[in-house]
């Protein structure tokens, strides 16, 4: 679906195949089974402990609501959690190790959405988990334990592919409630407000915690200026070597 439309409607033109796309590739290829594998054990842990912790009275609240309005209340509060979870990973020096593979990217088109290393994946889509299931949104008992959780991630990921798209789109003023390209491609701009957009799906949360960032025009460049290395290998290696990745960029204050 969206590489058609990256070819109809780009942001900037490019090769039918530009460079790095066997990389990006390699990352969509791995990180379709990574989720499940790290995500899976963790979350079910997660999901029993806070079940088992919490008052029955609190968890239970939110269990009883129905489906749609479950969904629509989980979607906010996941999105919170994934607020946090990315926004750490760019202000904690050890996190952005992991993190940096992800902004290395020159060219950014859906596929950097699944450009990530599997510690990021769990450090950014963790917290959002974390609070689904403490406030009973998500509940490990019932017909269908993990339909919530499982429809927010569904729904998330697709969003994430959407907004990494080399698509050139605007929303306008719905912009400032719905993540588009625009919004998240500042986001990939090359040492210039990474500290800004993190949210993947509400603008919102950028504009509630103070990080939302709207110019006029489209961002000149993305990466990150001492890059990452150029192999699959590599890169899964390279946060746990000396360091050729850059430090997170310092907090900066906007109008």
């Amino acid at each position: 679906m969206f590489a058609p439309l990256e070819a109809a409607f780009p942001v900037r033109k490019e090769r039918l195949f530009p460079s790095g796309w066997t990389l990006n590739l390699g990352w969509y290829a791995l990180n379709s089974v990574t989720p499940i594998v790290l995500l899976g054990p963790v979350a079910t842990l997660l999901a029993w402990s806070v079940h088992a912790v919490l008052p029955a009275g609190l968890t239970g609240a939110a269990a009883a609501l129905p489906l749609w309005a479950r969904m629509t209340l989980a979607m906010v509060v996941g999105e919170v959690g994934f607020y946090w979870g990315h926004r750490w990973s760019h202000e904690i020096p050890l996190l952005w190790r992991f993190h940096a593979i992800h902004h290395g990217a020159r060219h950014v088109t859906f596929l950097v959405n699944t450009r990530a290393h599997p510690v990021d994946l769990l450090i950014t889509r963790l917290p959002g988990l974390v609070l689904l299931y403490a406030t009973g949104l998500a509940s490990p008992v019932g017909p269908h334990p993990t339909l919530i959780p499982g429809l927010v991630l569904l729904i998330s990921t697709i969003w994430s592919f959407f907004i990494h798209a080399n698509l050139r789109l605007r929303l306008g003023p719905l912009e400032y409630v719905v993540a588009s390209p625009f919004f998240h491609h500042w986001h990939h701009t090359l040492d210039d407000h990474k500290d800004h957009n993190y949210a993947s799906m509400l603008p919102v949360m950028d504009g509630l915690f103070g990080t939302f960032h709207r110019p006029r025009d489209w961002p000149a460049a993305y990466g990150t200026a001492k890059g990452t290395s150029e192999t699959l290998i590599g890169q899964l290696l390279e946060p746990f070597g000396p360091g050729r990745i850059a430090s997170p960029p310092e907090p900066a204050t906007h109008a």
